[in-house]
């Protein structure tokens, strides 16, 4: 019964993370001879204030990288 934990920044579209989470049932099927319907994904997301690199905040970096588009 695998359960992952996915972390990333906020952000990404719900789309995306639909996305995320098919690939990576995918993956766990093939690779694992597991059941789809046993395979939970944990997706958890951070504010990019809460995310630094080389002593810089990735909001600081990457100001709007990411934000979700308005329609």
């Amino acid at each position: 019964m695998p359960f992952v934990t996915i972390q990333i920044g906020e952000g990404h579209s719900i789309e995306k993370k639909r996305e995320l989470a098919k690939a990576i049932t995918d993956a766990l099927v093939e690779t694992l001879g597991t059941q789809r319907e046993w395979v939970t994904i944990h997706i958890d997301e951070f504010s990019r204030d809460n995310w630094a690199v080389g002593g810089e905040l990735h909001s600081d970096k990457h100001p709007g990288r990411h934000a979700e588009k308005s329609a």
